[in-house]
């Protein structure tokens, strides 16, 4: 990592988050996750500047207080503490490599947050490549939209110890923060997180389809779900999206095989197969092949239920997790 002790005048002061309200925090990708994230710092009182290629996601936050730089290479320049919130790896460098990129305009003393779900080998590959005292962390997130507008999302720090702790005040308005290790590691977390999420949520649709074509009442199934040793995060916060039938558009099946494909990586450094998460390879790609990458992640359930010719509705006041 490139990096280096930075100049007081920089310095995020780790031990009063009032006093990061001085900082320049800038934001860069104001998508589905990105905006609401960028505008719990707007509301916590921080002096954001934010920047997205699509104009009405910043005026949103602008609208908010947020001030547009017009660029993402002059969100950069100004930014002492840079975030980053982009669909893909092959986003985050078109913004950050290269001479012109965004990551060569940071200046000494400044750190760059990288929240997006991506690859451990990118990340330090754009660290090695960082302007000399200029530090680097990787921090993707879980929590959903959801967690994302009610600053409950859970962080994944990777990165040197006394750089998260000095951005902790800012992240902290986001969410619980895990430091996972040195750089990258938030990365693989991540992703570690997310294959057992893949294999809940096409896990969740077979057991839903089990319980229905023997002639349990999918309200009642579900209420049992909760209350036994099936009970999960999927469980919980993905069955409503299947009961509403929306099979929830906040994360379309091609981000679903983008960090299936990312984990492929990670898992090829194991040394024997994995069948679960082959088998979800295998689910999401199918439901992909159907549907469409743009299609709505739990259409992965969708197929099943369609298949077999069950109804995965229910009744209920199912309001989508994005506007909770």
């Amino acid at each position: 990592m490139a990096a280096a002790e930075s100049p007081a005048q920089h310095d995020p002061h780790e031990d009063s988050a009032g006093e990061a309200v001085a900082l320049t925090i800038g934001f860069i990708g104001l998508g589905t996750m990105g905006g609401p994230m960028c505008l719990r710092l707007v509301d916590a009182g921080l002096r954001v500047i934010a920047h997205d290629i699509d104009p009405a996601a910043t005026e949103e936050v602008t609208e908010r207080r947020a001030r547009a730089t017009g660029s993402a290479r002059r969100c950069a320049e100004e930014a002492d503490i840079l975030l980053t919130s982009l669909p893909a790896p092959t986003h985050v460098a078109a913004v950050m490599a290269g001479s012109g990129g965004a990551l060569a305009a940071m200046r000494p003393g400044s750190v760059w947050v990288d929240l997006t779900t991506g690859s451990p080998e990118s990340v330090r590959e754009l660290s090695a490549a960082a302007p000399s005292g200029v530090a680097v962390v990787d921090c993707p997130v879980t929590g959903a939209v959801d967690g994302a507008r009610r600053g409950t999302l859970t962080l994944f720090a990777g990165g040197d110890d006394d750089v998260v702790r000095r951005v902790r005040p800012v992240l902290s308005h986001l969410g619980t923060i895990l430091e996972c290790g040195p750089l990258g590691a938030g990365s693989v977390v991540k992703l570690v997180t997310n294959q057992l999420w893949f294999v809940g949520a096409a896990a969740l649709g077979e057991g839903f389809a089990v319980g229905l074509a023997n002639g349990v009442e999918l309200g009642t199934l579900w209420r049992a779900i909760l209350a036994s040793v099936g009970d999960s995060f999927v469980a919980r916060h993905d069955a409503p999206s299947i009961f509403a039938g929306h099979w929830d558009p906040s994360f379309p099946l091609h981000l679903c095989l983008k960090d299936l494909g990312l984990l492929a990586d990670l898992e090829a450094r194991v040394g024997t197969d994995l069948p679960m998460t082959a088998a979800a390879r295998s689910a999401f790609e199918r439901a992909a092949a159907r549907y469409g990458g743009g299609a709505p992640e739990l259409c992965v359930a969708r197929r099943i239920a369609e298949d077999a010719g069950l109804e995965m509705r229910l009744d209920g006041d199912w309001v989508p997790h994005w506007e909770a």
